[in-house]
């Protein structure tokens, strides 16, 4: 007899997929309770004993969609030198998946959702564990914060601890990261820019690491 728990993940993956083949299909746009309780074979109000609301649902079914960023990424940064290089390709690598997909990744991690968004990220990779066995600590870490800042920040503290930057200067850079990066990915997502992604990846990171030698010290600075 399977217990809670188990039963309880093994309903929340069925309306997750069926949310996911809705996305797939129509774009987030497209989401409604009633398509998901259709395909999934449960009346909508089953779904309210698992969901917040359809935000709630939403979030964990665009989470599925950077599967192949989390996937990638223990590989992307296994030959970073130190927390300075791990720092730039996780960023570098980030960009790549979320330009190729910018409104599901700004829907992660930009959109206005109520206060409960601090637990979903937690909850979707309690559903979905081994999305995180591969990755190190620090990582696991990173992608277990629930929101894009604190990610980001994540990086930077090892930054300070490797002695590349000032604590104190910590904020100041990751909230000029931000800028950088959601204005960049909000330009993608309303197709006002016509370049491949490579090249835009290439011009979000010169503007990160112009930002960062602002604050790094001579020996350290980057080459652009």
């Amino acid at each position: 007899m399977e217990s809670k728990k188990v039963k309880r993940n093994r309903m929340l993956n069925c309306f997750i997929d069926a949310a996911s083949e809705i996305i797939e299909k129509e774009g987030i746009d497209g989401v409604t309770i009633r398509k998901v309780a259709s395909i999934s074979g449960y009346n909508s109000a089953t779904l309210y004993n698992y969901f917040e609301n359809l935000d709630h649902l939403i979030f964990l079914a665009s989470m599925k969609f950077i599967r192949p960023y989390t996937e990638s990424l223990p590989n992307y940064i296994k030959d970073s030198k130190n927390a300075l290089d791990k720092t730039l390709l996780v960023w570098e690598c980030f960009c790549y998946y979320s330009f190729k997909d910018p409104k599901i990744y700004y829907s992660i991690f930009f959109a206005k959702l109520n206060n409960s968004i601090n637990d979903y990220i937690q909850e979707y990779y309690e559903i979905y564990p081994q999305e995180l066995a591969s990755s190190t600590h620090n990582i696991s870490t990173m992608l277990l914060k629930s929101n894009i800042y604190d990610r980001a920040l994540v990086l930077l503290e090892d930054c300070v601890k490797e002695g590349f930057i000032d604590k104190e200067n910590i904020f100041e850079i990751n909230e000029m990261f931000m800028f950088i990066y959601k204005g960049m990915l909000s330009k993608v997502m309303e197709k006002e820019v016509d370049e491949p992604i490579d090249g835009l990846v290439r011009k979000t990171m010169k503007y990160i690491k112009v930002c960062f030698n602002g604050y790094l010290k001579e020996s350290n600075k980057i080459s652009l």
